[in-house]
């Protein structure tokens, strides 16, 4: 296998990772832009001495952590707020926690991909749990039409610290619930049992009230395209309980730091 295909087979999750971590698909995608730009310069810069995915992955992290790219005020082709709010609670814990949950790799990978070692990923992980653990709580409504993950789901939130205010099934039980309760998280589901989509009931929901939103899909990749407006949190079925745990608490970090922002004026 070629080394663009390598990379290309890659890229989504490794897209998934960077808005995750940045909480935006546009800065997730520049930084991933940059690192791209970086071994095209260079092709040496990508060690595969540890599998090309953990290459790719370490060279993000090179990238992400850069003066050049994630401080430097003149820098103007990457949107920076989510990245100098995370700046702000210790981004290294954030990013061992995410690639242990949400990108399964092994403590040793990790240890590669930050440039530590095991007993430090372990002590950035654990101050990421810490960290995310203090999260406000927040009233979850969970689009699932499966019971058996729905149930998962609730329990699994429950467990976080949160409440669940109800679960939707279909399209239009997710928008008279969301209405009516008003949560402050969402959990979706993007393909429905009855042909609905919990994607467009999101999006119905969105253009009355803000809410951050997590999907919840057996086929990312599908959404990972590049193509279209993509989720900004992803998650894949099946799913670890540790994954859901990061990522809501990324969507709901990113949530409450925005609520200071002045709102866009509307396009004229």
């Amino acid at each position: 296998m070629s080394r663009s295909q390598l990379v290309a087979e890659h890229l989504p999750l490794l897209r998934r990772y960077a808005r995750a971590l940045t909480g935006s698909q546009a800065s997730g995608d520049a930084y991933v832009a940059a690192m791209l730009e970086a071994m095209l310069g260079d092709p040496s810069v990508l060690d595969e001495s540890h599998g090309p995915r953990a290459g790719l992955f370490r060279l993000f992290t090179q990238i992400w952590n850069s003066v050049s790219v994630n401080d430097d005020a003149e820098v103007t082709t990457l949107p920076m707020p989510p990245e100098r709010r995370l700046s702000n609670i210790t981004p290294l814990p954030r990013q061992a926690f995410l690639l242990l949950s949400l990108e399964g790799f092994s403590e040793e990978e990790v240890a590669y991909i930050l440039g530590t070692d095991v007993g430090e990923t372990r002590r950035l992980a654990d101050a990421a749990g810490r960290e995310m653990a203090a999260e406000i709580a927040t009233d979850v409504l969970i689009i699932e039409d499966e019971t058996f993950i729905a149930m998962d789901l609730e329990s699994l939130v429950k467990n976080l610290g949160h409440n669940v205010v109800g679960v939707a099934r279909t399209h239009a039980d997710a928008v008279a619930l969301a209405k009516n309760k008003r949560p402050g998280l969402i959990l979706a589901d993007i393909q429905l049992a009855d042909g609905s989509s919990g994607l467009d009931a999101v999006n119905e929901l969105l253009r009355t009230f803000e809410v951050p939103v997590v999907f919840i899909t057996a086929y990312p990749e599908r959404f990972l395209t590049g193509e279209r407006p993509e989720p900004a949190f992803l998650i894949s079925k099946p799913f670890q309980p540790a994954m859901v745990s990061a990522v809501a608490s990324q969507a709901l970090f990113f949530q409450r730091n925005s609520r200071n922002r002045t709102p866009k004026a509307p396009a004229a």
